[in-house]
């Protein structure tokens, strides 16, 4: 499971491509504005002219700056969190973090550039949801969703809904899955991701 990637997890990747890099500091604190700077530096920075190297530091800085990892990675664990150890759950957190950046900056210069468009937004409960429209090269959309909280002042992301499927729930079912078959234990779902994020490097 950890050696393929589903089919909701490349058009995530695709929405990322297409959307990612993280806006300036300056940036309006209005989710539409959010949204559209990313959309607006994804071109500059992801194009086939830019190389690997570049291409992963500029997810880093995505992740760290404009993603709320330590609450994706919380679900993404789901009832193991509560059980996992400090070490275990700071362990995980940078290894999530560094497989989901591996993973969508590996199939970035395929998409980078494609048209896109905010297609507007709106409230729901704590967070607000942006919503998204990526047209692929064969003239196809996809609509995307962009979850964002407020954390004092900043917009952080939450999740990717892409056609009305989350992103965090696809990872947190497939880690669920490697946890589930070794009786529980959070030690094998690690041990996965370091072998993982370590052979791309």
């Amino acid at each position: 499971m950890m050696r393929r990637y589903s089919k909701v997890t490349a058009i995530v990747v695709l929405a990322v491509a297409c959307l990612g890099g993280s806006p300036r500091a300056n940036a309006a604190p209005d989710p539409v504005a959010f949204v559209t700077a990313l959309g607006t530096q994804a071109i500059q920075v992801l194009g086939p002219q830019v190389s690997e190297e570049r291409r992963l530091a500029q997810f880093r800085e995505l992740f760290r700056d404009d993603f709320d990892v330590p609450r994706i990675g919380a679900f993404v664990l789901g009832r193991y969190w509560r059980i996992a150890t400090p070490q275990e759950r700071q362990e995980f957190l940078r290894l999530f973090q560094e497989y989901i950046v591996q993973a969508y900056s590996a199939r970035l210069g395929q998409y980078a550039g494609q048209p896109f468009r905010v297609l507007g937004s709106r409230p729901a409960g704590d967070e607000i949801i942006v919503r998204s429209q990526v047209v692929r090269n064969d003239g196809s959309a996809v609509t995307v969703d962009w979850y964002l909280v407020n954390d004092g002042g900043r917009l952080k992301i939450t999740d990717v809904y892409v056609g009305g499927v989350s992103m965090k729930v696809t990872e947190r079912d497939e880690f669920g899955a490697i946890i589930q078959r070794n009786g529980g234990r959070i030690e094998p779902l690690l041990a996965a991701l370091r072998q993982k994020v370590g052979a791309a490097n």
